[in-house]
């Protein structure tokens, strides 16, 4: 018992430590979309809850989203919850779908859902929240929903979806060699009552993203 926790402590440290090399790379070679910047660290986050579950995608979002904020971050704690939100909705929910069919149709079905509750997500933070922190009016942002947020977010989640389903095997295949992980089987597993509760509220999330996209897109 106590290796496997070593174990999964070890895993878990080693991947936070990748994502936020990527959070650096996005930093050192910058792909922006006007002032927003793509950021390739999700990716990873993703495949962590592939391969350990979707409490490891929660944890790594938090942890690598802190040490953004104490390091790189000039957003404060929005960007940290920005970050933390975006980062669970796209790999907690992916990385359940899969962890309930443990296959890559059920991985793509799990990326597909889970980029829809990221747009969604992101549409309704950006509506309630980008105001007061660009202090601009409501108006103003929710007009830039449609033309700024929307494509790209719709970009970013399409770009770590494929980079995720690149990385994936090589990553995993990698981590049994070192024996950080073990081979599982296919097949349906039990949510936890965590998961099941950050998944509602994510659905939420999404839910209220659509209502600020139609208030945005309303005469």
């Amino acid at each position: 018992m106590r290796n496997n926790k070593t174990q999964y402590l070890t895993t878990v440290g080693m991947l936070c430590a990748i994502a936020y090399i990527f959070t650096l790379l996005g930093e050192v070679v910058p792909i922006r979309f006007g002032f927003l910047r793509y950021d390739p660290k999700d990716a990873i986050i993703v495949i962590a809850g592939f391969a350990m579950g979707p409490l490891a995608s929660l944890v790594i979002s938090v942890i690598v989203a802190f040490l953004e904020l104490i390091t790189i971050s000039s957003t404060g704690f929005i960007g940290f919850g920005m970050n933390v939100i975006a980062s669970a909705s796209f790999a907690c929910i992916a990385a359940l779908v899969y962890r309930y069919r443990r296959s890559v149709p059920w991985a793509v079905v799990g990326l597909i859902l889970s980029s829809a509750v990221t747009v969604g997500a992101m549409i309704l933070w950006n509506y309630l929240i980008t105001p007061w922190f660009m202090g601009e009016s409501r108006e103003v942002i929710a007009g830039m929903i449609l033309p700024v947020f929307l494509p790209f977010n719709v970009i970013k989640c399409g770009l770590n979806t494929a980079l995720a389903l690149l990385l994936y095997k090589p990553c995993v295949q990698a981590m049994r060699r070192a024996g950080l992980i073990r081979a599982r089987r296919g097949g349906a597993v039990n949510q936890s009552p965590v998961i099941s509760m950050l998944i509602t509220l994510l659905a939420i999330a999404l839910m209220g993203g659509m209502i600020a996209l139609f208030i945005a897109l309303k005469p």
